[in-house]
């Protein structure tokens, strides 16, 4: 058996337009263009990348792109001052704080200040409560993405036993809860599971989570399983030789060892390339959703 690759450029891609056209349909109608608002404090390299993909991607898909870039010693009241802010701007419909903050901000007590309907990263305390409720809620674009790729292989996930490998309240707890919404049979798996490879190996859909390189072994896997790989790890690149180029590079793997599972699998996503895209994907899809709720459309 080799497994089905399942393509989360393109699964992106089909995301994008699908927002693009409604974004231009919302302009068309009434008026009205979203903005998504993005803090980034400080001068993180990998945030810097993250925050210039996201205004580029919300730009092509016809959004305005608000960019607030402070300083690394920037008090956490001053960026609270600036959510309370933006909270209050009409013209801005979805507030992303990029993190991780520098060490003297709470995060969570920044991210809490956002108005849970312009949470399009779906983490205040409110939206967590609302999807575990059932009630409708902006979702975190990571589980919300992997959910997405699952239905490309497995429209009805009705009675599937699904294994989440990964507890994080930004990946791990959210994404079980979807997973019941689909009306799967759900585990959380973690660090003091015990027994976590049986555990792992009775589901149809396993979905790991933990940021760990390639812990998930082909034997953990049900045959014929969807396997949904959120981890991206970076580790160093293996020697062909003495002179060989890859000596001091890394590689992007995920937390499956993928060569192995596709042998077992039924469907499984890469790294990179499966999950990943879908993260800003699903932003700019909770960003024209919270456009279109905040004005009753």
């Amino acid at each position: 058996m080799s497994a089905k690759i399942i393509d989360g450029k393109a699964v992106a891609k089909s995301v994008r337009d699908d927002v693009a056209a409604g974004v231009a349909a919302l302009e068309k109608d009434h008026g009205l263009v979203p903005g998504l608002a993005v803090v980034l404090v400080g001068e993180d390299p990998a945030s810097q990348v993250y925050v210039r993909n996201k205004g580029i991607a919300t730009r092509e898909a016809g959004m305005r792109s608000i960019e607030h870039k402070l300083r690394a010693e920037t008090s956490q009241d001053e960026v609270i001052a600036l959510v309370r802010r933006l909270n209050g701007d009409d013209e801005v419909d979805g507030i992303l704080v990029q993190l991780p903050l520098p060490d003297h901000i709470d995060a969570n007590a920044v991210i809490n200040e956002i108005d849970p309907d312009k949470d399009v990263d779906g983490l205040t305390e409110v939206n967590a409560g609302r999807l575990v409720l059932g009630k409708e809620a902006l979702v975190p674009c990571t589980p919300q993405g992997s959910i997405l790729l699952i239905k490309t292989v497995m429209e009805d996930m009705s009675g599937a036993n699904a294994v989440v490998l990964g507890r994080s309240i930004l990946v791990g707890k959210p994404l079980a809860s979807l997973l019941l919404a689909e009306h799967c049979t759900v585990t959380t798996a973690h660090s003091r599971t015990r027994g976590v490879e049986e555990v792992c190996r009775q589901a149809d859909i396993l979905c790991a989570a933990v940021g760990r390189p390639e812990i998930v072994k082909g034997d953990w896997i049900k045959p014929g399983a969807v396997v949904i790989d959120i981890g991206i790890n970076r580790v160093e690149a293996p020697e062909q030789g003495p002179n060989s180029e890859a000596k001091g590079k890394t590689r992007l793997v995920g937390d499956v060892d993928f060569d192995a599972a596709r042998a077992v699998a039924g469907a499984i996503t890469p790294v990179p390339g499966g999950v990943g895209p879908m993260t800003i994907a699903c932003l700019l899809k909770n960003t024209l959703t919270a456009a279109r709720r905040r004005r009753g459309l």
